[in-house]
């Protein structure tokens, strides 16, 4: 082979190569823009997942278009969803400004103090949708019953929810007679509920978990008791099926309300 011949054999091999290299940069150009392409369609899935499902509030139409029996059994439906741990996304930013110029709640809730009781998420229930009461052992007052007035009678509300928990730490108190600052007056409140039963069998303090199960239901029932009793207006409404008042139980362990009537 002369010197010409192996000279064209090279420029040969070498545009070869060339063409080689060059399929191989298109296949990885290829190659990229699918993946990116995929990841930009998993980014826009993710983000339409992480998307808001909620952006509205309540408003007065549809507050006045409400029953206390639908209002009762969207805290259920809430409930089930808050155990399932399938809450509602909600863009509170959003909710804030649109509640800014008035609110429409479906409902008063009176909880315990206790702070693992998140009561919003525990019903699945975002800015605007309910009123909430605390005070250790959810009792009410005066004050608490003129809030409880204002949130049915003035701002709409259709049910009253007194809500009593497991383990309460207001309930073992007054159970066990804790006296310490103005938490002794507060445990007043209580102790008729532990009076009422006082004739369970077995320890009286609480240490037993059955006492303390019990005084916390005979508590609520008290509470609901003393509403109709001492608020003229609240006990009108309910009458005139404007308004229900029910208690309700909080598992702590499982995260399920349990309702009640009586």
């Amino acid at each position: 082979m002369d010197r010409y011949d192996r000279a064209s054999l090279f420029q040969s091999s070498s545009l070869v190569m060339v063409a080689v290299a060059a399929l191989s940069l298109q296949s990885a150009g290829c190659a990229l823009q699918t993946s990116q392409a995929m990841g930009g369609e998993k980014e826009a899935e993710s983000a339409q997942d992480l998307k808001p499902l909620v952006t509205r509030v309540l408003t007065r139409e549809e507050q006045e278009k409400l029953t206390p029996k639908e209002v009762l059994q969207s805290l259920k439906n809430g409930n089930q969803r808050f155990v399932n741990g399938t809450l509602t996304v909600r863009d509170h930013s959003s909710q804030i400004r649109k509640a800014s110029l008035g609110q429409f709640p479906k409902a008063v809730i009176l909880s315990c103090l206790d702070s693992r009781i998140p009561v919003e998420d525990v019903f699945d229930r975002g800015i605007g949708d309910i009123f909430v009461a605390r005070v250790a052992g959810n009792f009410e007052n005066t004050d608490i019953l003129g809030s409880m007035e204002f949130g049915c009678k003035v701002a709409g509300a259709k049910l009253i929810v007194v809500l009593g928990h497991e383990q309460c730490g207001a309930i073992k108190a007054a159970i066990d007679d804790v006296e310490l600052g103005n938490i002794t007056a507060m445990l007043k409140n209580i102790r008729p509920a532990v009076k009422r039963v006082e004739k369970i069998d077995g320890d009286k303090s609480s240490k037993n978990d059955e006492l303390v199960r019990k005084v916390t239901l005979e508590n609520v029932r008290m509470t609901m008791e003393n509403i109709r009793a001492k608020s003229d207006i609240l006990r009108q409404m309910e009458q005139d099926d404007a308004i229900n008042i029910v208690g309700a139980y909080y598992n702590m362990d499982t995260g399920v309300v349990t309702f009640f009537d009586h």
